[in-house]
């Protein structure tokens, strides 16, 4: 029997089983190899504090509230992509979002804002959404595809750097990977 909420009434209610099933899938599966394959014991979940999590959501609202108004609740979203940190030894990357060198080479997530928009087909799409880059004026939805951020490439491309003049972003990263901190107080 499925006992999952699709209730959008009762959002975030999963089965205790389900839950581990998932986890166990990814540790058993994913993480396994990864650890195998690196030669690391990487990360298995990531926390992040509650007035972090809220301060991200509201300046993705106040942000996309400036560039257009008539933005809605509805129209926001959150992507999160996997990523890993640098090696140790190109660890100055991280000079300007200093987090502990023991997250070295581990897998992390980092949350994108998304806005909802029309594509060239009249599909409405989630796309990533940064209101800090802008062409001509206005605040774009960012395409992988041709989006390149200064300082990547070589010759004048500024890859899009918007009034901050570089390749700022609005996104989020920095929660607690375990490991290396320790498990206490993680139920699965």
């Amino acid at each position: 029997m499925n006992t999952e909420s699709n209730n959008p009434l009762q959002p975030g209610t999963m089965s205790n089983s389900l839950i581990q099933a998932l986890i166990d899938n990814y540790r058993q599966n994913h993480l396994n190899a990864i650890n195998t394959a690196l030669g690391i014991q990487d990360a298995h979940s990531i926390w992040f504090d509650l007035p972090k999590l809220k301060n991200f959501i509201a300046k993705i609202e106040e942000e996309a509230a400036k560039v257009n108004s008539a933005t809605s609740e509805e129209d926001l979203g959150i992507r999160f992509y996997y990523a890993t940190y640098p090696k140790q030894e190109n660890w100055s990357i991280m000079d300007s979002h200093p987090v502990p060198v023991e997250y070295a080479g581990k897998h992390t997530l980092v949350m994108i804002p998304t806005v909802k928009k029309a594509s060239e087909t009249g599909e409405l799409v989630d796309f990533d959404f940064n209101p800090f880059q802008s062409a001509d004026g206005k605040s774009i939805a960012l395409n992988a595809r041709n989006f390149t951020p200064s300082g990547n490439v070589g010759g004048n491309d500024n890859g899009g750097g918007g009034a901050q003049g570089d390749d700022t972003g609005l996104g989020e990263n920095s929660g607690t990977l375990i490991p290396p901190s320790p498990p206490m107080g993680t139920s699965y």
